[in-house]
């Protein structure tokens, strides 16, 4: 598999699976964007190719996937309306699904932990959705459901961290809600296995870090590391759903909705019940192993800097 079509490529995962492929010799890869000229960082990564094309316009799609030899769906939204989760979660996993059944080309689609036809939230219920079309259509798909992802650049325990930086207290909606940080590099490592595992293997897997936590933890542990700890509120129930509507009226996409909050409610970590990022050769890092170096103090997200270097982009 040397031409490898990267859907949702300019993302934060997406950077990182990238940067991994182009790690194998003689890959070559493919990544749509509506708005090439926005995604300039990207560019520099050798053996990349940046093309201007809607993913969601079937004879697009259907060109994008004849130019592959395999397909990773990285598309997701966090926030969004009925119709929007739909169409990125739902309506464009199918219609890949089909296309690659009928093409041949084996698929690697991201999905959730948690997720589930009865799960409270329209995330988790419409990723559901995206895995129960995969398995419907027969393609050759193989499905990772990860955690939080954290890493240089995410917009998790960067964000707690600079909360703390402006604020004396934080008051904290779902603080006791569970998670199992997944390294985004690690979970890239397990986007690049996934594309060459033999064909009639495990179809699921669960990306998980080493341990699961409370979000109330990994708050204060993103105010340690980035030299700002400060006392947390734990919202309850009420006043948590009022803070989340209150922060969906501001501009821009909100820090926490109302869906979010629902989401949290499901414990996004491994069930154990299946094969986990070990299985497919990937030992989980810590977050304590990593996060430290990237929220401290006069330290930014430099990882595509040895690109640059090597390719004279600025």
């Amino acid at each position: 598999m040397n031409r490898i079509l990267v859907l949702g490529g300019t993302g934060f995962v997406g950077h990182s699976v990238c940067e991994r492929l182009v790690e194998r010799q003689g890959c070559r890869i493919l990544v749509p964007s509506r708005r090439p000229t926005n995604d300039q960082d990207i560019r520099m990564l050798p053996g990349l190719d940046l093309v201007q094309a809607d993913v969601h316009d079937d004879d697009a799609l259907a060109r994008l996937v004849a130019r592959a030899d395999a397909v990773v769906n990285l598309v997701g939204i966090l926030n969004g309306s009925a119709a929007a989760f739909e169409r990125a979660h739902v309506a464009l996993p199918t219609r890949l699904a089909a296309i690659c059944k009928s093409a041949g080309r084996r698929l690697v689609h991201l999905s959730a932990l948690g997720v589930g036809a009865d799960a409270p939230s329209r995330y988790l219920r419409s990723k559901w959705a995206g895995e129960e079309a995969l398995r419907a259509a027969g393609a050759d798909a193989i499905v990772l459901r990860p955690s939080v992802v954290f890493g240089a650049g995410d917009r998790f325990l960067n964000l707690f961290a600079k909360v703390q930086a402006v604020l004396p207290v934080v008051a904290l909606a779902g603080s006791d809600s569970r998670y199992q940080p997944v390294w985004v590099e690690d979970l890239a490592s397990a986007v690049v296995l996934a594309l060459v595992q033999p064909a009639g293997g495990a179809a699921l897997y669960e990306a998980a870090g080493p341990r699961s936590t409370t979000l109330a933890e990994l708050v204060r542990l993103a105010g340690r590391w980035s030299g700002h700890e400060r006392p947390q509120i734990a919202l309850p129930g009420f006043a948590a759903w009022l803070q989340a509507l209150a922060l969906e009226m501001l501009p821009g996409e909100p820090l926490l909705s109302r869906d979010n909050l629902a989401s949290m409610r499901v414990p996004s970590v491994a069930t154990g019940k299946l094969p986990g990022l070990q299985a497919l050769g990937v030992s989980p890092t810590a977050v304590e192993a990593v996060a430290p170096g990237y929220l401290a103090r006069d330290r930014g997200r430099a990882r595509l800097d040895r690109w640059r270097a090597e390719t004279g982009v600025g």
